[in-house]
């Protein structure tokens, strides 16, 4: 499966030319042949797998075709609740997280015909940006074991990457969709806070968590998203405009509009090949006709420094009961995290929250008079080695995790669209990545500017070399 996008194969099962169980197999047995090195997956759900595409098959026989995804072969971050499987969100528990709901998300992506092959691996409680976890087992770099797959979506990236499953869910509060899909070389975004629904997910910060697709490329990515986008009634934060035709939309010239390069912030401290590789992207994209500026935002740091406040109070409190109860459960750099949490005054919480409006008001008002999207890197170097990362005291994993999502937090206190793309491969033969940006609800434009640079490099077409 490695090498076909996720529209392609969606193509070939309504011409005919492949099965829904012949793919469902296909993806099946490259999880019990690779996944035992990999550990992508905390669930295989083989047996409803397959039966779900034997329904589909019989389905497709008939010319009846549930939707764009009919066949297609998906699996789901372990914080989603799906009935009948278990959701651990990555911890010790395997049945930690319940919801009165199932997971809107997927839900929308099974009616449209996906088949769900299980549940994918994750940080603890989604909270780390390494794909480390002591209780399933770290996530590899299919592009390199023993290095970085990203988190906390580790599974999901590396699942799609390995073409263990032809997409995924990931959610991201902090950069755990962009994370992973840049450590792992395929596309991800983070919608817009509220375009897709996070009903029946475990949250982390209600105030910033987003639930968003991960795919082989940013048309897939497209795709998936114009399924699981728009209102809901399960959950208010949802938001209730109207979903455009995000894959429709891809073909669209992208010649005049004003993609800027913040230079402040996103460039400091970055490993060379990483930024030869995203000013490289830029360049791609301007060869197609934007027009690229150089631009100054405003500092990133002090909505970097507003959104920690407000995710670690609302964590500390979504978790209490687990670090107060089952303390020596979790890792010592997440527990060390939610402590942090439960010490934040309701002041400075409060404060932190109307702070957050202010600046992201501004922010919008002042950047996007200039440009229409913004180009900057995902992290500031290819994906590091595992040993690397959690090698030293608590104090010094957890200096490396703010270091490590620092180019992607920002976004998420701000509440835009955030999508990550391939933009090549560093010496070590690991993914290299940059991410565009985009005014709220604009995420036509920012998929349109990355698919038209993949379609322009080709990256997309390398795999890892997985057998």
């Amino acid at each position: 499966m490695t090498g076909r996008t996720l529209s392609a194969l969606a193509g070939e099962i309504r011409a005919g030319r492949l099965s829904p169980v012949e793919a469902t197999r296909a993806c099946l047995d490259r999880i019990a042949r690779l996944d035992g090195r990999l550990r992508a997956f905390i669930t295989v759900d083989a047996e409803n797998a397959l039966a779900a595409a034997r329904a589909l098959e019989a389905d497709a026989r008939a010319g009846r075709w549930r939707g764009p995804l009919h066949g297609v072969p998906l699996a789901f971050k372990d914080l989603c609740h799906i009935p009948g499987l278990p959701s651990s969100c990555g911890t010790k528990t395997p049945q930690y997280f319940f919801a009165e709901h199932e997971c809107t998300a997927v839900r929308r992506l099974v009616a449209a015909g996906a088949v769900t092959l299980g549940k994918l691996n994750m940080t603890e409680l989604a909270m780390g940006p390494f794909g480390d976890n002591a209780h399933h087992g770290d996530v590899q770099n299919p592009w390199r074991p023993g290095h970085c797959s990203g988190g906390s979506s580790s599974g999901s990236g590396a699942a799609v990457a390995a073409g263990l499953a032809l997409g995924a869910l990931g959610t991201d509060t902090g950069g755990s969709i962009r994370l992973p899909a840049g450590c792992c070389g395929i596309a991800g975004l983070k919608p817009t806070y509220g375009r897709v629904s996070r009903a029946g997910v475990m949250p982390l910060s209600w105030s910033m968590d987003h639930v968003g697709p991960m795919a082989p490329t940013v048309g897939d990515a497209a795709l998936l998203l114009g399924v699981i986008a728009g209102a809901d009634p399960q959950d208010a934060t949802s938001s209730p405009r109207a979903v455009p035709d995000y894959a429709g939309a891809l073909s669209e010239p992208i010649v005049g509009l004003r993609v800027g390069v913040p230079e402040n912030y996103y460039f400091r401290g970055l490993h060379p090949e990483m930024e030869a590789g995203v000013r490289r992207a830029v360049a791609v994209l301007e060869g197609l006709g934007a027009r690229v500026s150089e631009i100054r935002v405003p500092d990133p740091q002090l909505i970097t420094d507003v959104a920690n406040i407000i995710s670690r109070a609302e964590s500390a409190a979504i978790h209490s009961r687990l670090l107060r109860e089952r303390p020596q459960d979790l890792q010592p750099a997440v527990r060390a995290r939610l402590e942090l949490g439960v010490r934040i005054p309701a002041h400075d919480y409060l404060q932190a929250l109307r702070l957050r409006a202010r600046l992201a008001r501004e922010f919008i008002r002042e950047v996007f008079a200039e440009v229409d999207a913004l180009a900057a890197p995902v992290i500031r170097e290819p994906a590091p080695a595992l040993a690397d990362v959690k090698a030293g005291t608590t104090e010094d994993v957890t200096a490396r995790m703010k270091e490590f999502s620092r180019l992607t937090r920002p976004w998420n206190g701000l509440g835009l669209p955030a999508l990550s793309v391939p933009c090549g491969l560093s010496a070590a033969g690991l993914p290299l990545a940059f991410q565009i940006v985009g005014r709220p609800f604009d995420e036509a434009t920012v998929l349109k500017l990355g698919h038209a640079y993949e379609q322009a490099a080709g990256w997309w077409r390398q795999g890892p070399a997985l057998g």
